[in-house]
């Protein structure tokens, strides 16, 4: 009889937190001590992925607890939650996300829980995984190793 019907949910996105003002305190109130942060006070919003375009390059590394998609051309390490590696693209560097889709170039180290490797992927390196999707067309050129931990020996990564 009634009918709702749900706005379409970007899956591509990640939900952060969005900044709230402090709130004004009472003088006439006694002050009372901080104490842990209360998860009510936070607002959720969905942050689209960062993107950089074909025409860009980058030489150094790129670090962000988002998700990101590459177009262009780089030269160093990423690390992300999730990272998408498009056609257009060509990545010299180590790798290390949560969740990995490649569809153009690497030649490094790919550490990932999960890693997926489309069938215009072109991988020169070693893939370090929890769980692994191969399509058929994509070339790889390395070792694959299944690791529960695949960050484990990475420094920089805290997982």
């Amino acid at each position: 009889m009634f009918n709702k019907s749900k706005k379409p949910e970007n899956k591509d996105m990640v939900v952060a937190p969005v900044p709230m003002p402090p709130k004004e305190s009472d003088p006439a109130s006694p002050e009372k001590e901080p104490t842990s942060v209360a998860t009510d006070d936070k607002v959720f919003t969905k942050v689209p992925p960062s993107v950089l375009s074909s025409d860009l390059k980058v030489k150094g590394n790129l670090l962000t607890s988002g998700d990101i998609q590459i177009e262009g051309i780089i030269e160093g390490d990423i690390q992300a939650h999730l990272l998408t590696v498009g056609e257009t693209s060509k990545i010299k560097g180590e790798i290390v996300a949560d969740d990995v889709i490649i569809n153009g170039n690497v030649i490094g180290c790919v550490r990932g829980l999960k890693v997926r490797l489309t069938n215009k992927a072109r991988v020169q390196g070693d893939i370090i995984h929890k769980a692994i999707a191969i399509e058929s067309g994509a070339h790889f050129e390395g070792t694959v190793q299944r690791s529960d931990n695949p960050f484990e020996n990475v420094t920089d990564k805290k997982k």
